[in-house]
This record gives structure tokens, sequence and C-alpha cells, in this order.
């Protein structure tokens, strides 16, 4: 697809790396007090007074991670820098920066990574973080992106995976699924369009679900909200493997059981008929899809009429003691073990 959208292709290897760096990065500007010196020098400089510091950095390659046959460049810029935004916001933290360096193959033309680099560009644009520096490097095969992302937050404010206890309720931001869900329709249209490069597929009815594939978004608001309520989570992680896998991640560094029941799961109309139409059940995407990069966390009972009924947010369960252990609790009152079956970067 890459070969055909370009009339004109600029060849890399014309600008050189440094040149390439100026290219891609020349209109960046920096908006943030904290960014002393951005691209262009040795390193950037970073000034963060009275606060701690956190930094995540995350790894996305062709072929593992995406799939460059259904999703647009500009969309996959954009999706790196919010993936790693999403882990800063599950610390209740505040991002401020981000490092990009990828490598990649001679395949890629010069305007392939301008798209790239705009999705990469409206990210920064839309959380307010400024781009300071990274690195460029060839590829013998595919795309590589690996971000680096920088923010702040007093340190009565962070919030670690540890710190649930028993009896403090479970709570999710969004809805779950609707990327597992878009998943498999971008996996579908493709196959078809293996069979039929001519066909034209009428993706409509999968707006929202494709969406939350290939663009999702990182959840500030959540974290501006319990701001304004003045909740701090005893314990938050971001769901970027699946529910299941993020509440087993809680239970152990909290040692704490989680039990959280299939009816109070929020899941978009949309991904319902989409699991209809493939025949599969609808709690399996949402306890196992991933990729959604909702909030999940746990509250004390005394705030939970500060969050009731609140559209945004929903109490799916409770912590109980790590005995209990880990348990989906049916509609029926049945209770099943959760597993981990979310991604797993090393699975065969």
């Amino acid at each position: 697809m890459l070969e055909d959208k370009h009339p004109s292709k600029t060849p890399i290897s014309s600008l050189g790396e440094f040149g390439l760096i100026e290219h891609l990065t020349h209109s960046f500007k920096l908006n943030n007090k904290s960014s002393l010196l951005g691209v262009g020098d040795d390193a950037a400089v970073l000034e963060f007074k009275n606060t701690q510091t956190l930094v995540s950095t995350d790894l996305l390659i062709e072929g593992v991670h995406f799939d460059l046959s259904y999703v647009p460049l500009k969309h996959l810029g954009y999706k790196a820098v919010v993936v790693n935004l999403s882990d800063l916001f599950a610390m209740h933290a505040t991002p401020s920066q981000i490092t990009v360096s990828i490598a990649v193959s001679n395949r890629f033309p010069l305007e392939a990574l301008e798209e790239l680099y705009q999705g990469i560009g409206l990210a920064c644009k839309n959380y307010n973080i400024d781009l300071v520096g990274g690195d460029t490097t060839s590829s013998t095969q595919g795309l590589i992106i690996s971000i680096t992302a920088l923010g702040s937050a007093s340190k009565e404010k962070i919030v670690r995976r540890k710190g649930a206890k028993e009896n403090d309720l479970i709570v999710v931001s969004g809805d779950l699924g609707g990327a597992y869900a878009g998943l498999q329709i971008l996996e579908r249209e493709k196959a078809v369009f293996k069979v039929n490069p001519n066909s034209q597929p009428d993706l409509s009815s999968y707006t929202y679900s494709i969406g939350r594939q290939l663009k999702p978004e990182a959840r500030g608001d959540v974290i501006d909200l319990l701001n304004s309520l003045e909740i701090v989570p005893t314990a938050m992680i971001d769901i970027s493997d699946g529910l299941s896998s993020e509440l087993l991640h809680i239970s152990k560094a909290s040692q704490v059981g989680c039990h959280i029941y299939e009816e109070k799961l929020p899941i978009d109309p949309e991904v319902l008929s989409i699991c209809e139409e493939f025949k599969f059940n609808s709690t399996t995407a949402a306890l196992n899809g991933g990729e959604d990069y909702e909030l999940l966390f746990t509250i004390d009972q005394k705030d939970y009429e500060k969050i009731k009924n609140h559209p945004l947010l929903t109490v799916i369960g409770h912590c109980a003691d790590l005995k209990r252990g880990n348990q989906l609790i049916t509609g029926l009152g049945q209770q099943i073990a959760l597993e981990a079956q979310g991604w797993n970067s090393f699975a065969e």
C-alpha cells in the first residue's frame, strides 16, 4: 500500500540521518515550562521542581504490534504516543515530554515518515506534550518505533498497582472490548482483500470499534475527573493487555483477590453486535481483548457516592481476601477463576 500512495517519493538516503531528523521535527515547538532544550543537541534538558519524575517506554514492531496493510501511518504515529501516555496516566501523572526513535527500511520513502510524524505531532498537540529527542536508524526489514514518555506528579498523588485493600471497589473507565472487535473487522477485510483486491468494504457499521483499534485515546480526562472529585485511587493500571491480565497484576501487587461481576462489564452496543456477528462471547472480548487503554483502578468505599452513576466510570466489582482468589461472577452466580489470557508478547 505504501508503494502506491505517493506519486512522487523521496528516498530517505537523500537526506542522511541528521537531515532526516531535522526535516521530521523542525515543526515541533516546546510548550511546557519543564522543557528547557529539545531536539537538536546531544541531550534534552528538562527541569521538574518539587515533583516526582516518571518515565515509561514502549516498543512497537511491524508484523508483531501493527499491520500496515490496514493501519494508516498517521494513525500509527498517534497511537504509538497514546499507549505511552496511558502508562503515565495510570500512575496519576501528567505527561509532558516524549522521545521518538525509529528504525526504518528503504521501502519507506520520506513521505511515509512524514505521515507517521503528522500523527505524532497531532498527539503532542492534543495532549500538550513536547517532542524533545530520539534517534533514527536503518532496519533490514519493516518499521520499528520506540517512544519514551516523561511526566511528573506530586509524591502523594502517585498511584501504583500496589495499594488496593480488601473491600475496595474495582472501577473501570469507558467501555471494554471495542479495540478487539475492531481488530476482528480489520483482519476479516484484509482476508477479503487478498481474495478480491477490487472489493470495497462498507465499514460504516463498525466506525466506533475500528476507531478504538486504530486511534485510541489515553484517559487523561479521567485523571482530571478524579482530581476534581478529590479521589486518589488506592491502585491503578491501564488496560493494554486485557482486563483479566490487568486485574491479576493488581491482585499480585496488592495481595488481594479481585471479584468482578459479568453483568457490570461496560460493553458498547456496537461491540455486542460484532461479537454476535463473529459468534464469540462479548465477555471474553471484554476480559481478554486488550488495547482499550481504559483505566482500571480501585477506590475506598467511602468514595463511592462521588462516582455513583457517573457516565465515564463503572464499578465492576470489589477486592477480597487473597485466599478467595480472582473470580468472575456470572449472572447466574457462578464463580469462574480469572486467567491472564490477554496479549503475551512471547506467546508462540
